[in-house]
């Protein structure tokens, strides 16, 4: 059909059921058929909250006008440079111009598997069951739909919980519940189950048994459980265990999904660089729906991953970075009158005084300081603030000077 009879033609009208209208471009008087249903009330961003970073635009704005700047404490991003050997790799294959396959190379699933075993002990993970994906936020906010789940599902998240895994049960329209203890849950069966160990905000590290319940808990239900396991490199006290552990599922990935990020150690966050690893039925059904989505990582960033995986010195060189600037503001803290709870891993410290987080938030912008209120994070997170280690040496001693100066 030529152009001018493309704009010429009048569009078929809708079907009555679709509930359209019509309405008039002035400019050039050509009819749009309009959804009464989309502008009217079916907006999705209508079923989420509000964006939680928005809601502290004026502590942000009160930080920043401090003489000597803005240390910005709130959002957890890496600020140190990628290392060589991943630039490398990425710059190395950037004139393939090749669609990348969904599953991801083979390298790069051979790496995690490798890199798993060898940095937490993790076995009898096939390079089959390991799918990667464009950030794991990416994952978990449409990991519900993904699986299938629905009106007539229960998700289960933490009580203090990272706020994706709440926006991806709203995205799928299913029901939600906040629980740390089964026993929360009594006779239900719930259909996913997130645990976050070492928890984002907390910092709060579970012990295998209380993961081994909820694996018994889960097969004995019929539920998934999915773990968020994108701080499990950050261990400052004591030992974090991945869900996959045999320890924890006795070699039995069945009903698991571990989620896993190059986010943090190796600061990849610009890459959007994160994999799924576990059931292999459950991997090959997030892998099929994915292939029909399009949802693939460039194939650079792939490169860039299967270096990152291989190459245990620059994560081991950025997590003593973080554990450096973790002590300096944990004694800083702690001398200004703050309770540490939990944070025995991660890049936070999760801090109270006793009081609303709000007050806190604003005690910290008078300072120059942004930190994250621990409201963003469910409602019983309300007396704390979430303070991230993700600033320079340079901007983390200013923090420090800032809280212990009278």
């Amino acid at each position: 059909m030529s152009t001018s009879s493309t704009n010429s033609a009048r569009p078929a009208a809708p079907p009555r059921s679709a509930r359209w209208i019509t309405t008039h471009r002035s400019s050039k008087n050509s009819p749009r058929w309009v959804s009464e249903r989309v502008t009217a009330r079916a907006r999705v961003s209508s079923l989420l909250p509000d964006f939680p970073w928005d809601t502290i635009a004026g502590a942000k704005a009160a930080a920043a006008a401090h003489p000597g700047g803005i240390v910005d404490l709130s959002v957890g991003t890496p600020v140190d440079p990628v290392d060589p050997l991943i630039r490398t790799a990425l710059s190395a294959v950037a004139e393939v111009p090749g669609y990348p396959t969904t599953h991801g190379t083979v390298e790069l699933r051979t790496a995690a598997v490798d890199a798993l075993k060898r940095r937490y002990g993790i076995t009898g993970v096939d390079p089959a069951a390991v799918l990667p994906v464009i950030g794991t936020k990416e994952l978990i906010a449409g990991l519900p739909r993904l699986l299938g789940l629905g009106a007539a599902d229960l998700v289960v998240i933490p009580e203090v919980a990272y706020p994706t895994y709440e926006v991806g049960a709203l995205l799928a329209g299913t029901e939600l519940l906040r629980a740390d203890g089964l026993t929360r849950l009594g006779p239900r069966d719930p259909a996913l189950i997130y645990v976050n160990s070492p928890s984002n905000p907390t910092g709060k590290v579970l012990g295998v048994e209380h993961l081994r319940k909820v694996v018994a808990f889960a097969r004995e239900r019929g539920a998934i459980v999915a773990s968020d396991e994108c701080y499990l490199g950050l261990s400052w006290e004591g030992r974090a265990l991945s869900l996959l552990d045999p320890e924890v599922c006795d070699g039995d990935h069945t009903g698991l999904l571990a989620v896993h990020s190059l986010s943090k150690t190796s600061n990849l966050a610009s890459y959007r660089a994160g994999f799924v690893a576990g059931d292999p039925e459950l991997v090959a059904e997030l892998l099929e729906v994915r292939k029909h989505s399009g949802m693939i990582v460039p194939f650079p960033v792939q490169s860039a991953m299967t270096a990152a995986l291989g190459d245990d010195a620059h994560e081991a060189r950025q997590r003593e970075r973080y554990r450096a600037r973790r002590e300096i503001l944990r004694g800083a803290l702690i001398a200004a009158g703050f309770r540490i709870d939990h944070s025995e891993a991660g890049l936070y410290l999760w801090s109270t005084r006793g009081e609303n987080c709000r007050v806190t938030l604003d005690w910290f912008a008078e300072r120059g300081i942004l930190v994250a209120p621990g409201d963003f994070y469910g409602p019983t997170g309300t007396e704390h603030v979430r303070i991230a280690l993700t600033a320079t040496d340079e901007r983390i001693a200013a923090a420090a000077e800032r809280l212990t100066t009278p």
